[in-house]
């Protein structure tokens, strides 16, 4: 068994293990289109595509051929491109904002907030996100996620799988890596946070994407701790 005394902080991805991205925004957004009258699109598919350009942007940034911008303004310019391939060409600027922030109001796993709330008894909870701030802030607030901190990409003006994120991260809570569990539903992030000393919680989410799913059915490396929902990890955890 791990020995959970030396670990005081645990930092989260957030999109996928955190919160129900594409079931989130596929609800949102056929509520949205059938109150306003707009076009008829399949919204899974609308998201899914949504979130393929999400790497490519930030890897842009990471790469050096762009200087950093926040989450926010690459979601914005990505659906911006998005929007004409699914005949949504007769948007406000009103209507583009709006269906742009539905990442401000995504909505947890069920298994999220109870298990979240159980392990804050012990343990100062972080995002380690590669979203922004403002993003990060309004959906704790629309969806009453339990961060004692936001941390992550722009506070280290950077993108995940950069060292200085998870670095940084720890450094401004006055840590070191090894007090600190990276808790994310993607085994890359973790193999990232591992390599800098990181403890690691690997919770399975084989249905992020649904049937697009590719990669994460299950935990690829012996991870620290690792379960199927994060009142699973309070469990091991010991909350």
């Amino acid at each position: 068994m791990n020995d959970t005394r030396q670990h005081k902080a645990l930092l989260f991805d957030v999109f996928g293990t955190v919160v129900d991205w594409k079931g989130s925004i596929t609800r949102e957004l056929t509520a949205y289109a059938q109150n306003h009258s707009l076009a008829e699109v399949e919204w899974e598919q609308f998201a899914i595509d949504w979130r393929a350009l999400y790497q490519p942007a930030m890897e842009k940034i990471r790469s050096g051929d762009r200087g950093y911008v926040r989450l926010d303004t690459l979601h914005r310019e990505n659906l911006l491109e998005l929007l004409p391939k699914h005949g949504l060409t007769t948007l406000s600027d009103e209507q583009i904002d709006h269906i742009n922030h539905v990442w401000h109001r995504l909505q947890p796993w069920p298994d999220c907030l109870p298990g979240m709330y159980r392990l804050r008894r012990q343990f100062t909870l972080c995002s380690l996100s590669n979203g922004n701030i403002a993003l990060m802030v309004n959906m704790a607030r629309h969806s009453a996620i339990p961060w004692d901190a936001i941390l992550g990409s722009e506070p280290t003006r950077g993108y995940k799988p950069q060292p200085q994120v998870y670095l940084k991260s720890a450094e401004m809570l006055g840590l070191t890596p090894q007090q600190c569990i990276m808790v994310a539903a993607h085994n890359d992030d973790l193999r990232a946070a591992a390599k800098l000393g990181f403890a690691t919680a690997y919770i399975n989410r084989p249905y992020e994407y649904g049937a697009a799913q590719s990669v994460d059915f299950e935990a690829d490396e012996s991870w620290d701790f690792i379960s199927d929902s994060m009142t699973g990890i309070a469990d091991l955890l010991g909350c």
